[in-house]
């Protein structure tokens, strides 16, 4: 069964209402009403009605006082491992059911100050690990195309709000592909900035190094206007860079010199539907006058398990606060310190996380950290400079997002080194903190959407947007 999606603008959202054809009240209720009416996507784990009634009150006063916000009009979603002050924010797990948070990550204060409202916290993969939205203590989530699939991972809820037509964005956090996967599967814009763009701060952390918060909109136009105002230095993230280019300002593009990975998009394993498309890309982009040039994909085999070596290692390390005792969840059966932990983080964690934390804690063990975590930080350094010197000669890299459209719920869920090999196409950013975007570019046989993604050299967020928008008008 699928829920028609109506496409919302947030471009034609914001002159609606500061021409008067009606009130940012009105547009939430809107959303709020149709989030109740597709409650069985379970893509929310809680609507912040309240609050989002309250900010939309207030935007209505601004444009009447002529003091809107560049994001007046925007009805927004957020990840349910970003802080947002006085409100509960759970990571999808039973490990921090309940709690509410004491303070507001930067990117939802930025969003507020220009006037944005936020209508809930949307459901995701427990501590952002999985490439389904099947592994939250609080129920899957369904895609909007077709409900009994999925929506990708793990910022499936996000996805699923923009794609259902409830909001006009949302932001959802990228590690390895969870913004840009979950796009290519309800047919979005999903775009991962630069590693230190956008603060991380008041992100509930899975692997730092990888982490970076990002949008999902209906088009290139709105997803850019949404980064515009989150991007920049924040004191509050030593990680964030201190560049002052940040912003991005939409125009035409000339020709461009585009790298592929031909032997990516003939792999064995890539949809059928998707290899076609791409090559057809190919060969349009080249009879506009583009230039593109086949490149080897870098150390294409050793990505996947570089990346989850990596990142389940930052795992270990960050989960471990989550203990009964320090944070989180406690069994009220546990007797004594031992049986504490053991218990609280057995019943706390599901299945999906116990199961990299139990990873990332074996391979920095003594006796296998220079075996396999030093070995796969020394492989990310080549998979980097492998990225960044293809990128010193071309101006994007054009690669499908994923191997396949949206699978059938608990398709893959007894496979986990399938699971994992969705992300074989998203990971080579997140290793090399380049930015990268998917956009819509088409759908299979069975009408479900799927996408490419784009890649540039870090910081260079202008060059991509702008190219995504021009190569991909669709979009």
């Amino acid at each position: 069964m699928a829920h028609g999606a109506g496409t919302l603008s947030l471009g034609a959202s914001r002159r609606h209402v500061l021409e008067g054809g009606g009130s940012v009240v009105d547009l939430v209720g809107t959303s709020l009403a149709k989030a109740r009416e597709l409650a069985s996507l379970n893509a929310f784990l809680e609507l912040f009605e309240d609050s989002a009634l309250k900010q939309a009150r207030s935007v209505d006063q601004r444009i009447a006082a002529g003091e809107a916000g560049p994001l007046a009009g925007a009805v927004i979603s957020i990840k349910d491992n970003i802080c947002y002050k006085g409100h509960r924010v759970s990571a999808a797990s039973r490990m921090l059911e309940g709690f509410e948070s004491l303070f507001s990550a930067t990117v939802v204060d930025r969003l507020l100050n220009a006037d944005a409202v936020i209508l809930g916290r949307t459901n995701c993969d427990e501590f952002a690990m999985g490439s389904s939205n099947e592994n939250s203590a609080f129920g899957a989530v369904r895609n909007p195309i077709d409900t009994a699939r999925v929506p990708g991972g793990s910022s499936g809820g996000a996805a699923a709000s923009v794609a259902a037509g409830i909001v006009h964005a949302a932001l959802g956090s990228d590690t390895g592909g969870s913004i840009r996967q979950p796009a290519s599967f309800t047919g979005t814009v999903g775009f991962k900035p630069t590693y230190g763009r956008v603060s991380r701060y008041g992100l509930i952390a899975f692997a730092s190094s990888f982490d970076q918060i990002g949008p999902f909109a209906n088009s290139v136009e709105d997803a850019t206007a949404i980064y515009n105002v989150m991007a920049g230095h924040d004191p509050m993230d030593s990680t964030t860079s201190t560049r002052q280019d940040a912003a991005v300002e939409l125009r035409g593009t000339g020709p461009l010199r585009i790298a592929f990975y031909r032997d990516c998009i003939e792999r064995e394993g890539v949809d059928p539907a998707i290899r076609e498309a791409m090559l057809r890309t190919v060969t349009r982009l080249q009879s506009e006058g583009h230039t593109l040039v086949d490149v080897p994909l870098p150390l294409l085999d050793h990505q996947v398990p570089t990346y989850y070596i990596l990142a389940t290692a930052e795992a270990s390390s960050n989960l471990a606060r989550y203990d009964g005792i320090h944070y989180g969840y406690r069994s009220p059966d546990a007797k004594g310190v031992d049986d504490t932990y053991r218990a609280s983080r057995s019943k706390g964690f599901g299945p999906e996380v116990q199961r990299r934390i139990l990873l990332g804690t074996f391979v920095l063990s003594a006796g296998y950290y220079d075996a396999y975590y030093a070995q796969a930080q020394r492989v990310r350094r080549l998979i980097r400079d492998a990225t960044l010197s293809t990128l010193s000669e071309h101006d994007l890299i054009l690669l499908p997002t994923s191997p396949m459209t949206a699978f059938e719920c608990g398709a893959l869920s007894e496979d986990p080194i399938a699971m994992y090999l969705q992300d074989i196409f998203t990971v080579q950013s997140n290793l090399a903190g380049n930015p990268a975007i998917s956009v819509p570019l088409g759908r299979d046989p069975n009408g479900l959407p799927f996408g490419a993604q784009l890649l540039s050299a870090p910081f260079q967020e202008d060059k991509l947007l702008n190219a995504a928008r021009s190569l991909f008008p669709a979009s």
